[in-house]
């Protein structure tokens, strides 16, 4: 398969199925998905939506089952246990959601970034860790260890340790889940500011779809296909240029509602998935029969709840 050399991530036909001895369960069924270099973007789904799984599969964690997946042009379904310990130590960085998985508690901030950096043999890790944790914002708390600082001081350390290798991809896993609105502000404000400076590609991973008023692009997963994608239809420096004559625009939900769009997706066998919210609107549920009506004139396909044949 030829890869356009501007997407990093592309899955196609994607399966994941876990199997025990009496037991076979199917958390990817054909997941199509595209993330180009330099983006950085959302995934968000339920619990047992099949998100978690996928993100395990692109940080190496976790081999496919079935399908194509391409990160940054090579097949990891071609993966050799070699080849994956490459991939994990120079192409992508995890944040995970509990700290204990990225920090050491007894050691300090920046000794706790120095240490992929040891394990790989970087020269002039302490000042490489001293120079991330400045981006994190965290300079004055290079020192601490990690039962001196907050939750979000915590997080941002573990953000920086994950750029302490200069991987092409960050992916996070629930990095706002175990902290105030306030602080989960801030730290979608790193990964931002990373992303514009660094031109690293981030992929969250969240169940709060919250996010879309902050990330241009954000993909629901549902019964371990895509759903839908919420796409910003206007830049934030469009956004900027208004500040001056309207209310910021993540604190003005009706105006969030005009400049994301949410697009449901048809994969390639024709078959598509309503979002949970527009289910409960039409008062179905999954499995249920509904009319489908072509309206080739206005471009579009009207869906109606059916009625019961003997009314």
């Amino acid at each position: 398969m030829t890869i356009d050399k501007d997407v990093m991530i592309l899955c196609d036909n994607l399966v994941k199925i876990y199997k025990t001895d009496e037991i076979e369960v199917v958390a990817l069924q054909g997941l199509d998905l595209e993330i180009r270099r330099g983006e950085l973007m959302a995934i968000v789904g339920n619990s047992g939506s099949g998100k978690s799984t996928l993100l395990n599969m692109l940080g190496g964690l976790d081999r496919p089952s079935a399908g194509s997946l391409y990160v940054n042009g090579k097949n990891l379904l071609k993966f050799s246990e070699k080849d994956y310990i490459e991939y994990k130590r120079n192409t992508v960085g995890f944040v995970w959601q509990n700290n204990a998985r990225n920090l050491v508690p007894y050691l300090t901030a920046v000794q706790n970034v120095e240490m992929p950096m040891l394990l790989k043999g970087t020269k002039s890790r302490r000042k490489r860790a001293e120079e991330l944790l400045e981006k994190v914002g965290l300079s004055h708390r290079k020192n601490s260890r990690l039962d001196q600082m907050s939750g979000g001081e915590q997080q941002r350390v573990a953000i920086a340790i994950a750029l302490a290798n200069d991987p092409k991809i960050l992916l996070a896993d629930e990095p706002t889940g175990s902290v105030d609105t306030k602080t989960s502000k801030a730290i979608l404000d790193i990964f931002k500011e990373l992303n514009r400076t660094e031109g690293i590609t981030i992929v969250i991973v969240t169940h709060d779809v919250k996010l879309a008023k902050h990330i241009d692009r954000v993909v629901a997963i549902r019964d371990g296909r895509t759903s839908s994608e919420i796409i910003r239809k206007r830049s934030y420096a469009e956004d900027l240029s208004e500040l001056g004559r309207m209310t910021p625009i993540e604190e003005n939900e009706e105006e969030e509602e005009l400049v994301h769009e949410e697009l449901v997706v048809l994969d390639r066998t024709g078959r598509v998935q309503l979002p949970g919210e527009y289910m409960e609107a039409l008062g179905i549920k999954g499995g249920e029969r509904v009319k489908a009506e072509l309206d080739v004139e206005n471009e579009r396909i009207n869906i109606f709840k059916a009625q019961n044949s003997d009314n």
